[in-house]
This record gives C-alpha cells, sequence and structure tokens, in this order.
C-alpha cells in the first residue's frame, strides 16, 4: 500500500470530485490491458474473419476508443479530459486461446487518464464477449490492469 491519502473523501468523509485547478497541464499516457479466453474454435472463427456479425475485433478495437472517451460518464469522480489520442490493440494468441487487449490513451491535462486506459481495454473485451456469446458463453475476462503511467506529478509508473 501507499501513503496515499484517500482525495475523492472530504473532511467529512463525504464523496467529492478532486479540484485539480492548481494543478499542471502536462502530457499523460496510460496502458492498460485486458485477456479474454474463448474455446479455440471461437478465437479461430475471429481470426479468420467468419463471424456472421461481421468483424469481431474492428467493433472492439472501435467500443474501446468510443469507451475511453465516455468514461467520465461512467465513472462518477472522473474529470472530462481532452483525450488526444486513444489506441486500441487487439492481439489474438492461438497457443493460449485468448485475445490479449492493450488500450494507450493520451491527454495533456491536469490529472492522468488511467482510468480511461482501464475503461478502453475492459471495454473492448466485453464487446468481444457480447459479440461471441452466442457460440460460447464461457469465455472469461480477466486480468484488467494498468500497465503503465507516465507523466504528471507522480511521474513514471510502469508494473
Amino acid at each position: 500500500m501507499s501513503d496515499h491519502v484517500l482525495t475523492h473523501l472530504d473532511e467529512k468523509g463525504q464523496a467529492r470530485m478532486v479540484d485539480v485547478s492548481a494543478k499542471a497541464h502536462t502530457e499523460r499516457e496510460a496502458t492498460a490491458t485486458a485477456t479474454i479466453f474463448m474455446q479455440p474454435e471461437t478465437l479461430t472463427m475471429i481470426v479468420e474473419g467468419k463471424h456472421k456479425k461481421g468483424d469481431v475485433m474492428a467493433t472492439a478495437r472501435i467500443a474501446g476508443i468510443m469507451a475511453a472517451k465516455r468514461t467520465p460518464d461512467l465513472i462518477p469522480m472522473c474529470h472530462p479530459l481532452m483525450i488526444t489520442s486513444v489506441k486500441v490493440e487487439l492481439l489474438p494468441d492461438l497457443e493460449k486461446n485468448c485475445v490479449v487487449i492493450n488500450a494507450t490513451c493520451k491527454t495533456v491535462g491536469q490529472t492522468g487518464i488511467e482510468i480511461e486506459a482501464l475503461m478502453s481495454a475492459s471495454t473492448a473485451a466485453l464487446t468481444l464477449y457480447d459479440m461471441c456469446k452466442a457460440v460460447d458463453r464461457g469465455m472469461v475476462i480477466n486480468e484488467v490492469k494498468l500497465l503503465e503511467k507516465i507523466g504528471g506529478k507522480s511521474g513514471h509508473w510502469q508494473r
């Protein structure tokens, strides 16, 4: 654990949005990942583009980008950010029967962009699940985690 104070609580313990107005605008970047495991046949169908719903990977990528942009609509104390870039990579792993999703978000602002990256990766995984659930309800999404954050007062952090 760290020595950081929970800044989303005021002196009375009530939830609040943190005031970042005094913080400097700096370049910030975060990368998060999620993994979705599935049956080998499901992964083959996705990779070969044979799903009747169309390009599952492209749809998941777009969903991940959209999710990053909508993060403050879903996470109560999250600041709206001017996102300058969202990159969503979907990497099929035929040996492990999974798709690894890496989402990198960038901004120039007064607060971090980690939640947007996490939202992007997890939403892309959920979209893969949604599009393929009719053929594989046993899919498992796990390992949703922050890999790296760059910028801001706390500097560079890497898992």
